[in-house]
């Protein structure tokens, strides 16, 4: 990991304005901002990609770490921390940053055909957005007409006044 350490709270918060990263390990209770206040920072701006957070503290109990959750953060882990337990939770956060970013490719741009929309997959086969949407995805289709294709295609057909 390249690490950027900063001396408190609002050190962090200017540096990831200046590069947002894809991890963040911060205390809770440090000057300046505090830990909490950095994730909801931290989650109020768009990133081009996740930013996973990890707070470390020194504070326990259940209230705690839904506090901790409620403003951003994706993982908890108590002082006195097991260095063990901190490269287990990186390589999680690895494992969903990976994820994410695969998922923001599938959003990406898409090789399209502009006549019949098929999309061309990593194959390089050419297969209906249906098909290559539901092998990638969880999506389910549902089909209707927009009111424009109503009007220019299923509206002449009912009255046969259509080519």
């Amino acid at each position: 990991y390249e690490v950027v350490q900063t001396a408190n709270g609002d050190e962090a918060w200017s540096a990831f304005q200046r590069e947002p990263f894809g991890l963040v390990v911060s205390d809770w209770l440090m000057p300046e901002i505090d830990g909490l206040e950095l994730c909801r920072r931290i989650r109020s701006v768009e990133c081009k990609r996740y930013p996973y957070i990890i707070l470390l503290t020194a504070l326990k109990g259940k209230d705690h770490f839904l506090e901790a959750m409620e403003a951003g953060a994706d993982d908890f882990i108590s002082k006195p921390f097991d260095p063990d337990e901190l490269r287990a939770k990186l390589h999680v956060a690895e494992r969903i940053v990976s994820l994410q970013n695969r998922v923001k490719t599938l959003e990406g741009i898409l090789p399209t055909c502009m006549y019949c929309k098929k999309i061309r997959d990593e194959r390089n086969k050419w297969v209906h957005i249906e098909h290559y949407i539901s092998q990638r995805t969880e999506a389910c289709f549902s089909h209707g007409v927009c009111p424009d294709c109503y009007n220019d295609v299923v509206r002449p057909e009912l009255d046969g006044t259509r080519g």
